[in-house]
């Protein structure tokens, strides 16, 4: 089977696209090459590559794909921020033309990454499923991800299975490192300073699922029977995949000894929510079992770093920053203002 990833060269496709290799799929990668260069470690990279702006996608880019696995977006709320309109072109507006056309020529798979930033600001008394519990997006981001995740749905057809993968947030090493999602940010924190600062009581909640947990998911999209997966929702993460702040401040802590942690309580955070996983873990159980916690994770980051050699200019810079590297090649006249490469030149 050949599948196209989109993003393929982001945080999660880095680590994606090994992964499909391994269990023998062909790769097509469709990316637009913004973070192309922000790589801190070398890894197989021989597939085939379509370096091309996702709202520019042709019939052409999809001869011969059989499925899609759908990551390409303005990855984060601070960067769909940037611009709310773009943010809705790029990541609700261009994933509907892309599936349109994906049905349009015969593919049968489309696995999107979608986001529990849909969910907003909750309470946190219950944990939230995927079809029952209220949808509060607030941010550019959230709201493009859950109107492009009701068109989707409406797609799905038995020659056309549209799945939605809604991930915890993602901790874990990659070659294409992002330092600006929690777990990472705290543990490259305490790894190049020797401290971490929490600005709340710690007390927010908030699910996290290690990166090879994901790739499993997006891997049980593709593999799992129509009859379970199709026009449906799942919350991606892991049994008693629920921390406050805190937890995860102490995981981190833990994997750089002598670092100290700080709560300074000085902001409150309203963002806590607290999700359901029951149904990822039962019903897709013969395809999706998460093997990562916490633990695992900032140890496999501290290895990670001692290889590498990485710096706290690298932790705070656009190699690992997204937001950072866009403001980079928007200030270098590598991209324009509507985020697309300038000149027609191929990054």
């Amino acid at each position: 089977m050949k599948v196209m990833v989109t993003g393929e060269r982001g945080y999660i496709g880095s680590v994606l696209v090994p992964i499909l290799k391994e269990k023998g799929y062909k790769v097509v990668g469709y990316d637009s090459g913004y973070f192309s260069e922000n790589l801190l470690e070398q890894f197989d990279e021989d597939y085939l590559k379509i370096t091309k702006d996702i709202r520019d996608i042709t019939r052409e880019d999809l001869k011969g794909v059989d499925a899609i696995i759908h990551l390409a977006g303005l990855s984060n709320d601070p960067l769909g921020e940037f611009s709310p309109k773009l943010t809705e072109d790029i990541n609700c507006n261009g994933t509907i033309r892309l599936a349109e056309m994906a049905k349009d020529v015969g593919i049968s798979r489309f696995v999107y990454a979608s986001s529990q930033s849909m969910y907003g600001v909750s309470n946190t008394t219950t944990e939230l499923d995927e079809d029952d519990s209220e949808k509060n997006p607030v941010t550019a981001y959230a709201i493009a991800k859950w109107n492009a995740e009701q068109q989707l749905h409406g797609m799905s057809t038995d020659d056309f299975v549209v799945t939605s993968l809604r991930p915890s947030t993602v901790f874990g090493a990659s070659p294409r490192l992002r330092c600006d999602i929690v777990f990472n940010n705290l543990v490259a924190c305490a790894y190049t300073t020797g401290k971490i600062e929490i600005m709340s009581d710690g007390s927010p909640w908030r699910p996290v699922v290690h990166i090879k947990d994901v790739c499993s998911a997006f891997i049980a999209g593709l593999e799992a029977p129509a009859a379970l997966v199709s026009g449906r929702a799942f919350n991606v993460g892991i049994p008693d995949g629920n921390f406050t702040v805190r937890d995860i401040a102490e995981a981190a802590q833990r994997s750089v000894p002598g670092s100290e942690l700080i709560f300074t309580g000085e902001h409150s955070d309203p963002r806590t929510y607290r999700v359901s996983f029951k149904r990822i873990l039962t019903e897709l159980k013969d395809h999706y079992k998460p093997e990562w916690d916490l633990d695992m994770g900032g140890k496999e980051l501290v290895e990670m770093f001692d290889r590498i050699g990485f710096t706290e200019k690298q932790f705070r810079g656009k190699e690992t920053i997204r937001l950072q590297q866009i403001a980079y090649l928007k200030d270098n006249g590598i991209i324009n203002d509507t985020l697309r490469v300038a000149n027609n030149e191929i990054l």
